[in-house]
């Protein structure tokens, strides 16, 4: 009787385990159920592009994509913990999978389509060609062939501003590209319309403007990595910005950064 007692408790354990192990590799190959395993969702973003994610008086992290990664992760039912990097290292930190999300008003493009999956749209913006104020010779994106711009490194602006056959400094900041446009080292900037205004509403002197604009919006989305591992991640993530803009809180969060609401498609 003791020897069968054994024998059905081993039983019992190895099926204890064999479903333990099984919750194991359902979550090593789901990033959704890692992360709610975790309880916290790991973002990248630059920190240093106002009105998208930047600092404030008090040095605290604040933004329009910090306030929408956020609202996500509140969907999603965990913690989001924010880690700051320059523009070209996010992409590398997701393919590395030190960070599960990259929110950084990052412009969906064929070029990035082959590599990451993307989320659906949650907000959509125009491209400005910004100059300055006395600057006569520049007054469409073709005028920017044989000029020279401040971008940040590899940016959909600074590969835009390529195409059109000008030569590209890299910068880190908002700020520092359009001090390069005002002291004349460079000849001109591509950046979103909205930052610009944003740029303009806290230095209203700057002797700044906007050439010209993109007729079409871009998309700004969220990439995650290719694959069946962030597929159900990628629901979760459209099924929370959905109900964000349904809701109202996606334009609420614009109409506080940008002044506009720029969630909705016009």
């Amino acid at each position: 009787m003791k020897k069968l007692t054994s024998v059905l408790l081993l039983a019992a354990m190895s099926v204890t385990l064999l479903a333990g192990c099984g919750k194991k590799e359902e979550a090593a190959g789901d990033q959704l159920a890692r992360i709610k395993d975790k309880g916290e969702i790991v973002i990248a973003m630059e920190g240093t592009w106002a009105p998208w994610t930047y600092h404030d008086e008090t040095d605290k992290l604040v933004g329009f994509d910090v306030e929408v990664a956020e609202a996500i992760a509140n969907e999603l039912g965990v913690k989001a913990t924010f880690v700051e990097g320059e523009w070209d290292g996010l992409f590398a930190g997701l393919d590395n999978n030190r960070y599960d999300l990259v929110v950084n008003g990052v412009d969906v493009t064929d070029e990035r389509k082959e590599k990451y999956d993307f989320s659906d749209p949650y907000c959509f913006i125009r491209t400005a060609l910004i100059v300055g104020k006395d600057n006569e010779d520049i007054k469409t994106f073709e005028d920017l062939n044989g000029r020279t711009t401040a971008n940040s490194i590899n940016s959909t602006y600074m590969l835009l501003a390529e195409q059109y056959g000008a030569t590209v400094s890299g910068v880190d900041s908002l700020d520092e590209t359009m001090q390069m446009v005002l002291s004349g080292r460079v000849d001109a900037t591509l950046n979103a319309e909205v930052s610009f205004y944003d740029y303009m509403s806290v230095h209203p002197d700057a002797a700044l403007k906007v050439a010209a604009l993109t007729e079409e919006a871009n998309l700004v989305a969220i990439p995650l990595r290719k694959g069946e591992d962030t597929a159900s991640l990628r629901e979760a993530i459209n099924a929370a910005i959905a109900k964000l803009s349904k809701d109202g809180t996606l334009s609420k969060i614009s109409e506080k950064y940008f002044g506009n609401d720029i969630t909705r498609q016009n």
